[in-house]
């Protein structure tokens, strides 16, 4: 399908009025021809690798902000999951590959890497136990590495002691970061049925089923979807709200598509994923939350959020697979408390609660995304927060995630600051019923029925 001047031109109107960039270019890349047995080796080789393949990534992305108008508000690489490419080697300690891709990452002049990462659906390994470990120190001690791991999954069920796991390394890395609030959780995310072809982080990796070397882009525009809402009367019906969020995706994704083809030609590389996920920031009028409110909801968090924001998600869908064969990734509206100025008013109004949000899950993507708690949380209420929104991915065949941060030293009402796209993020109270024993049983979910297809 043929891009017209006339889109480009209404394209460059949505950037100047609305907010309207590319959240990100991500580049995936292949690191399986860097196993090595021996940890220095398989470090320089990772690292030149990374280099060497995305050497032009940011000049290209410079390049085509200027022609085309549309900011890139990151560029971003992602990688093999790392528990793969070192299963050879026998170090327990894997934190110095995390210190080569930062060191890569820092040389491209990227913003984040992602695939610190290890996939953990139906077991672990003994090379994944030691990814595990070694995450809380990595996230620590680099400051554009994110790490991953999928725990569940609609084929496999829930691994239940890597979901304990995941708990205590939300802590642990929040632990290990305690000077910079806690930075270091913010990193980290878990994930059920994740995807391969995310442009997103924390949660990028780079898939065993893609190319060498792929370029997927991730398009935004909470604030085009919001203005093109706002021209409509409160007498419109749901039906001419759901045309007009149609419409609207359909022209961000065409933006999406028009720099994911060029950005591939001119690297070289395979044109991967346009992914249409509505991602927000805490820039005014940037706002997820704020569509809903346009939508009709009071305040986001109140009766009739979920149903808007099913709306929202589906609509925005339904426009995108039509201006892009190539839609991808995780492709709905992300509702990360921190880093949306509407989510975060309406957490300190005590509109929004975590419950609340595990309910709009079920009908968006991701999960529950930059949720700060406090830092005395129990390791078994984080288990089983967890444990409650990979149930949801697994048996509604969706992808789901969790990015806690446990505030260490800080009770409910508190604020974490992190600046830039992260934002701020109030400290959400935690439902205290979590007991003592479900988190402790371990085993295995088992797969549900709806996962038998053959």
């Amino acid at each position: 399908m043929a891009i017209t001047p006339d889109e480009v031109a209404e394209t460059l109107s949505m950037v100047t009025e609305q907010n309207l960039d590319l959240r990100t270019i991500t580049m995936g890349i292949s690191l399986l021809g860097c196993a090595d047995e021996d940890m220095d080796r398989m470090c320089t080789k990772i690292y030149d690798r990374i280099t060497k393949t995305a050497e032009k990534l940011v000049p290209t992305a410079e390049n085509l902000e200027r022609e085309y108008g549309i900011p890139i508000a990151n560029k971003r690489v992602s990688v093999t999951p790392i528990a793969q490419v070192a299963a050879g080697c026998p170090d327990e300690d894997l934190t110095p590959i995390a210190h080569a891709m930062n060191r890569a990452a820092e040389s491209l002049g990227i913003d984040f890497m992602g695939g610190f990462s290890a996939l953990l659906q139906k077991g672990m390994g003994a090379t994944d136990r030691r990814l595990i470990n070694s995450i809380p120190h990595a996230m620590a001690t680099t400051d554009r590495v994110c790490s991953s791991l999928n725990i569940a999954s609609t084929r496999a069920g829930i691994n239940m002691d890597a979901v304990l796991l995941s708990a205590q390394t939300m802590i642990d890395c929040a632990r290990a970061t305690t000077d910079i609030d806690c930075y270091g959780a913010a990193k980290f995310v878990v994930f059920a049925n994740m995807v391969e072809d995310s442009p997103f982080m924390a949660g990028a990796t780079h898939g065993s089923g893609e190319a060498d070397a792929v370029i997927n882009v991730g398009v935004s525009g909470p604030g085009v979807m919001a203005a093109a809402l706002q021209q409509l009367p409160e007498s419109a019906s749901l039906m001419e709200v759901a045309e007009r969020i149609k419409q609207t995706a359909f022209k961000i994704t065409r933006a999406g598509e028009l720099m994911s083809r060029e950005a591939a030609r001119r690297l070289g590389a395979e044109k991967g994923i346009v992914d249409l996920s509505l991602a927000p920031t805490p820039a005014a009028g940037d706002s997820v939350a704020k569509i809903l409110e346009t939508i009709g909801v009071g305040e986001c968090g109140g009766p009739g959020t979920t149903c808007a924001l099913a709306l929202l998600n589906d609509c925005v869908k339904k426009g995108g697979v039509m201006a892009s064969s190539s839609v991808g990734g995780l492709s709905g509206a992300f509702i990360p408390v921190s880093e949306d100025a509407g989510m975060i008013q309406a957490a300190k109004d005590g509109a929004l609660s975590i419950e609340k949000l595990e309910a709009m899950t079920c009908v968006c993507s991701v999960g529950l995304d930059m949720i700060a708690i406090p830092g005395d949380t129990p390791v078994e209420a984080i288990a089983g927060i967890i444990a409650d929104e990979m149930a949801i991915g697994v048996i509604n065949t969706k992808t789901t995630a969790v990015r806690l941060i446990p505030a260490i030293g800080k009770k409910e009402g508190d604020v974490l600051e992190f600046g830039g796209l992260f934002g701020s993020a109030p400290v959400q109270r935690v439902n205290p019923f979590a007991g003592t024993v479900f988190a402790h049983r371990g085993g295995r979910f088992p797969a549900p029925l709806n996962s038998l297809k053959n």
